[in-house]
């Protein structure tokens, strides 16, 4: 994979249609694999499936777990289907907006909706096999989730640093105790991971046999409040008292005079090397499961990570601090030979990090947003200047659309820039199937592009605003946006610039 020319689209689970405010794993996502393979195309991208949390936003990218599956995604029409739910469980349905993830409904009407399916479980005892199988199959994360999830719901949220010592470390008696008095409770979150892999499996299968493979983004980070720190509170870099002692961010720069605080804990790189990455071989393998390519998110960190002591409050007084990465990655491919990786180089990289991709094959990426600066014909971005080992983007989810970012962020000499290195001027409607064809004509093996701007949708089609705390991870396609012309549209450009799917 990887070593053809094909293209695919990026549209995250969450921005699907569904009648039930949010998009899921439910007949909307099989129509748009439908959408994908008769178009031609190779891959389908997604943001991570990880459990969000209306605290941190919703956003994907800030998870209580590195492992469980989101349960906003479970589609409730194939519970309907399955026996778990039945249509009397529908007549409360509210009436959910079309355009956007309304979180503040859904999440206790999906709740409602899961909880009833459970109840069925423990009537008819349905895939009671099946779902012990699941159990043992994944008992090196999902015993710790579930106890996780339960605690701090038990606590009524609080983080696990703060709970009694006896849980916050661990101890066999204590979680005995809340084995024995939440046992339901337990089996009950079990089952709802029970519930979203089984969908997320058929989905994927469902894919497979279309030809179309899934792109999945892993973050490099992880929540402090998470399963994962609660329980491999060694691999972190963390005080005496659980809490951290050095924090992730990014340092000062063209953008920040005071850098960006991330606050997720850094990594013991030399702990995890003498347990030869045990946990984070862990988790590759956990996403390989779910996706046939991974996305390095934030790949620089992988080389060399800026650690910032935890009680700054600011980046400004971190510092650079090397990882292992050869050895890392060394070790990744030993285990992984056959897999495909895609390293986020978004962003100022330095040559360490460029000889790391280079050493081990990782493409990279290339933004055509990012292009039209004013070092023309030199930027690396520019399509003359790409190498075939590439993945193009027109855009990000962290990016306006492109039709937005015409109308709103360029100025009258990036304008210039475009029209002439397109060779011709040409309206912000028609940017954006512009900068695709640009993108699909060029050297780059893979070419993916954003669901939004293959519609031509401006701001208001934007998935994530960095550094703004709310209001994002909201937008949805709506149901038949995708229309007949766009789907010719797309076809003829895939075969016309030799990426037309090959079933691989």
């Amino acid at each position: 994979m990887m070593t053809h020319r094909a293209s695919g689209i990026l549209l995250h689970i969450t921005s699907l249609p569904s009648p039930f405010g949010i998009g899921d794993l439910g007949p909307e996502a099989y129509r748009f694999a439908d959408f994908l393979a008769k178009t031609g195309q190779s891959y389908w991208q997604v943001l991570p499936l990880n459990p969000t949390d209306p605290i941190c936003g919703n956003s994907p990218y800030s998870s209580p777990s590195a492992f469980a599956g989101n349960l906003l995604l479970i589609g409730p029409e194939p519970l309907l289907e399955a026996g778990f739910l039945k249509k009397g469980d529908f007549e409360e349905h509210l009436l959910f907006p079309k355009g956007h993830c309304d979180y503040t409904s859904v999440i206790p009407y999906k709740s409602h909706l899961l909880h009833r399916a459970y109840e069925r479980f423990q009537a008819n005892r349905r895939e009671r096999d099946a779902f012990e199988t699941f159990c043992k199959k994944n008992e090196s994360w999902l015993e710790d989730f579930v106890f996780f999830t339960v605690i701090k719901k038990h606590l009524n949220g609080k983080a696990w640093v703060e709970w009694e010592q006896d849980l916050r470390d661990r101890k066999p008696e204590s979680l005995k105790g809340i084995y024995n008095d939440l046992r339901d409770e337990i089996e009950k979150e079990k089952f709802y991971q029970y519930l979203f892999f089984t969908q997320w499996s058929s989905l994927k299968g469902y894919c497979y046999q279309k030809g179309i493979r899934f792109i999945g983004d892993i973050p490099i980070y992880v929540n402090h409040d998470s399963a994962d720190v609660w329980a491999h509170p060694d691999i972190f870099n963390l005080n005496k008292e659980g809490k951290p002692a050095g924090v992730a961010g990014v340092p000062p720069d063209y953008f920040s005079k005071t850098g960006q605080l991330w606050g997720n804990p850094t990594f013991c790189w030399e702990i995890l090397r003498k347990t030869d990455y045990r946990w984070w071989m862990n988790r590759v393998a956990h996403n390989l499961q779910l996706f046939d390519i991974l996305r390095l998110d934030h790949f620089r960190g992988f080389v060399a990570f800026w650690e910032v002591p935890a009680t700054e409050t600011t980046a400004i007084n971190g510092k650079w601090v090397e990882a292992p990465a050869n050895d890392f990655f060394t070790a990744l491919l030993k285990r992984f030979p056959s897999k495909a990786f895609i390293a986020e180089d978004l962003g100022i990289i330095t040559p360490d990090v460029k000889e790391v991709m280079d050493r081990f094959g990782f493409p990279g990426m290339r933004v055509l947003q990012f292009a039209f600066g004013e070092d023309q014909p030199e930027h690396p971005y520019l399509p003359h200047n790409f190498v075939p080992n590439t993945v193009v983007y027109t855009g990000t989810h962290d990016n306006n659309t492109v039709r937005g970012w015409f109308e709103n962020e360029t100025t009258v000499q990036d304008k210039k820039r475009i029209f002439q290195y397109l060779g011709k001027e040409m309206s912000s409607e028609q940017v954006p199937i512009e900068l695709i064809r640009l993108a699909m004509m060029s050297v780059a093996n893979t070419v993916i592009t954003p669901v939004q701007d293959l519609l031509g949708l401006g701001e208001e089609a934007r998935m994530n605003r960095p550094s703004t705390p709310s209001g994002n991870w909201e937008w949805r396609l709506l149901p038949d946006q995708l229309t007949l012309s766009h789907a010719e549209m797309l076809l003829e450009m895939t075969k016309t610039y030799g990426r037309f799917q090959k079933i691989i």
